[in-house]
């Protein structure tokens, strides 16, 4: 019987051998950031696999080690950029009942996540609430990621109201809509808004636009007496 040999690392076109450790782990991010970058600068169709590689400086074959196709790609990014969301949007979850001032405390602290979030991943920002031009696929996952934004503020309003801090007749649903409405259009007139129109809000920090917002949310346009 021969002997087991083991197995060699594979080794792509004019590339070193890949040994799954952190080097590729690494090389895989770059491929992702490049790409996101791209998408969001050029567009999605306008954006070339050849364009990633040469940006990244490997090899053709490298990416499809680590990507079955663009679209798997564009997928990717928005998935782990959907996991980011939620998590940030869950940590500002009600757990225990509150005073008025608790709730709009307790809401600005999550705005407050949530922009320096949208803030320090502005590409990712800008492909899931501008980006146009992509497959129905990729379209599709970005429809799912805003919706399930949607759903965590639904949630949390209805903590709020089983912990009687918000009333039961309360339509959970329009409001949600409401709020993510407002949220998205913020965020896009914040980091992508028109010269000259959007001048002032684009100077804004994200901790003043989350106190800005959170008092919206509750307080309306005449905000707290």
């Amino acid at each position: 019987m021969q002997p087991h040999k083991a197995k060699q690392p594979k080794t792509l076109s004019n590339d070193s051998p890949v040994d799954h450790g952190g080097e590729e782990t690494d090389r895989r991010t770059q491929l992702l950031h490049i790409a996101l970058k791209r998408f969001a600068e050029q567009g999605y169709h306008q954006t070339k696999i050849s364009d990633i590689v040469v940006e990244a400086g490997v090899a053709q074959g490298t990416f499809y080690w680590h990507f079955k196709s663009k679209e798997a790609l564009a997928l990717e990014i928005i998935a782990t950029g959907r996991e980011q969301l939620l998590s940030a949007i869950g940590q500002g979850y009600r757990r225990d009942a509150g005073t008025l001032a608790d709730m709009v405390k307790a809401s600005e602290a999550l705005f407050v996540r949530l922009f320096h979030f949208a803030f320090e991943n502005r590409y990712l920002m800008g492909l899931l609430l501008i980006g146009s031009g992509v497959d129905e696929p990729v379209r599709q996952s970005i429809r799912e990621t805003r919706t399930a934004m949607e759903l965590a503020f639904r949630r949390n309003m209805e903590r709020a109201i089983e912990l009687n801090m918000l009333p039961a007749e309360l339509d959970v649903e329009l409001r949600a809509a409401l709020l993510m409405s407002m949220i998205e259009g913020v965020i896009i007139r914040w980091l992508f808004g028109s010269e000259g129109t959007h001048d002032h809000i684009k100077q804004v920090s994200a901790t003043r636009l989350a106190e800005e917002a959170a008092n919206f949310e509750f307080y309306g346009l005449l905000g707290q007496s």
